[in-house]
């Protein structure tokens, strides 16, 4: 495992003080590599702190360009990057943030066989995305190569966060939470979103990516429930589906 250098050390110094995190959360960071689907509301804020916080390597993956539209909650594109692909855009931003994070891309949709290339070798996958077709695929994948992940959504003033860890036999998974693509037709684009909610959701998305690296206790197992309106945040149990083609096969 690389070690920090004394630079390193100085930069992250606010990190390695907590008691809970230490040096050796830092230097788990440092070497680990984590996978982002998306690099929209949710993708923008967790890529930039994932960066900030010293992860070593992030991969991006997104298909989409920048739109005049995307700035008013895609904190990790400016205006000089409209019409250009998120992936580069988000690039751009986090290199100059964070000289030591490795940054790899990924403009397109990916297959299957793409999906389990991206995420082989990775620590961590978060799930930024925005439809259902594409959080079942990013789920069936980490399943299928028994990485862990991080999934948000954010939709008008709502969002929700879990923790689905595939190292863990007993976790319960996406597949688990919902059957189907029921409410498919539910993205920002179509009902909207107030800005500040995909901040918090991806935010708490990467607190959770971090704890997961260093070791830390998570909501694996858990759905927290966030109402921005009102500013009530909700935690339920999430059970394990024992019918549930993904993470019970048999």
């Amino acid at each position: 495992m690389e070690q920090l250098t004394p630079e390193q050390f100085k930069r992250y110094s606010r990190q390695i003080m907590l008691m809970e995190f230490g040096l050796d959360g830092q230097t788990r960071l440092h070497n680990a590599h984590a996978v982002i689907f998306g690099l929209g509301g949710l993708g923008s804020p967790v890529s930039v702190y994932l960066t900030a916080a010293g992860v070593g390597r992030l991969t991006l993956v997104d298909f989409d360009t920048v739109d005049e539209s995307n700035l008013q909650r895609q904190i990790v594109h400016r205006e000089s990057s409209v019409g250009q692909p998120k992936v580069e855009s988000a690039k751009t931003t986090l290199q100059a943030l964070n000289r030591w994070t490795r940054i790899d891309t990924f403009n397109g949709v990916p297959d299957e066989d793409t999906l389990d290339n991206l995420i082989s070798g990775a620590d961590v996958v978060l799930d930024c995305t925005d439809n259902f077709d594409a959080r079942f695929a990013i789920n069936a994948a980490c399943a299928r190569a028994r990485v862990p992940l991080v999934s948000a959504a954010a939709i008008r003033w709502e969002g929700q966060l879990s923790v689905f860890d595939f190292t863990d036999p007993d976790c319960p998974c996406y597949q688990c939470l919902y059957k189907d693509a029921s409410m498919e037709g539910m993205t920002c684009a179509h009902s909207g979103v107030m800005s500040p909610v995909v901040g918090m959701m991806g935010s708490m998305q990467a607190l959770e990516a971090i704890k997961l690296l260093a070791g830390l206790p998570t909501l694996k197992g858990k759905l927290l429930l966030v109402d921005g309106l009102t500013m009530q945040f909700r935690t339920l149990t999430l059970p394990k589906d024992p019918a549930c083609p993904v993470c019970h096969p048999d």
